[in-house]
């Protein structure tokens, strides 16, 4: 049989198809309230971890740089202390006192500079020590950020696997009615769904007001709602509105509390026995 035009729809299977995708999209958001802040709370570990992650290579990087530059000063010493020596060894076959003191101070500018490369040497093994100290905080840290993420994964896997055979059967139903209705008034369903606080595009009348915003709508725009002639909003909220009986919604009629009954009657039994005994004095004294 060949499915009919969503566009050959009357209004009343219209409203009747949106509140049926209305139930279904309303049962998932239940199913899916049910994993509470748990998706962000893994989504915001997984960041957090990412960021440990890129903050360790960082200080990993730093710690192989000071190393680096620690080898670096090492061959400078080397380097110096061999020009000092060979410069010792000229000093014994000095010529004159101004090659003498040329040599000098040779000697002594090699000596500052194994002095200073041995200062940047312990600067550098100082900075070590504090990002090896920082290495290892963040690496503790990152373990139990992962311990967390573990614990909080397996919580909303069990969750997810209780209620993903249900949610994917409320999958297949919404797509089955968002193929009965039209692509213009669905888009515009979904807009008002989007905007609602609750997530409820279309409601029931209740107690002669809106079921989203419960303000008030006037006899007149209930009648038209009832009719089923044309698809009415709210002109609070902007929700499409249907009536209780199409939604397959029973409202009980308020029925009068049996104490007030029982003093009614009550009122009227004493009134009638007053009336009686008037009547009866009135005799007494003809």
């Amino acid at each position: 049989m060949a499915k009919k035009d969503p566009t050959d729809l009357s209004v009343e299977e219209k409203l009747k198809t949106l509140y049926q995708l209305q139930t279904a999209l309303s049962a998932i958001d239940e199913k899916r309230t049910l994993r509470g802040e748990l998706p962000q709370e893994v989504n915001d570990l997984e960041d957090e971890i990412e960021g440990l992650n890129t903050r360790i290579q960082r200080i990993q990087s730093d710690i192989d740089d000071f190393q680096q530059a620690i080898v670096q000063k090492k061959g400078e010493i080397a380097d110096a202390q061999a020009s000092v020596n060979r410069y010792k060894a000229q000093l014994d076959e000095v010529k004159n006192n101004r090659e003498y003191d040329t040599l000098s101070k040779e000697i002594e500018f090699q000596s500052l500079e194994i002095e200073l490369c041995n200062k940047k040497i312990r600067e550098a093994q100082a900075r070590i020590a504090e990002k090896n100290e920082e290495l290892q905080a963040n690496k503790v840290l990152m373990d139990e950020r992962k311990d967390d993420l573990e614990v909080k994964k397996n919580e909303l896997d069990e969750i997810m696997e209780e209620t993903r055979a249900e949610e994917e059967k409320l999958k297949e139903k919404v797509k089955d009615y968002e193929a009965k209705i039209e692509s213009r008034l669905l888009a515009s369903f979904k807009r008002i769904r989007r905007n609602a606080r609750n997530g409820l595009g279309i409601v029931y009348v209740q107690r002669d007001a809106c079921g989203g915003c419960f303000n008030k709508i006037p006899p007149q725009r209930q009648l038209d709602i009832k009719m089923h002639k044309k698809i009415i909003v709210c002109e609070y909220c902007g929700r499409i509105m249907i009536d209780p009986e199409l939604a397959g919604v029973k409202i009980d009629k308020p029925v009068e509390p049996t104490e007030k009954k029982s003093a009614r009657k009550r009122a009227i039994r004493k009134t009638s026995m007053a009336s009686s005994k008037k009547a009866a004095d009135a005799n007494d004294m003809e």
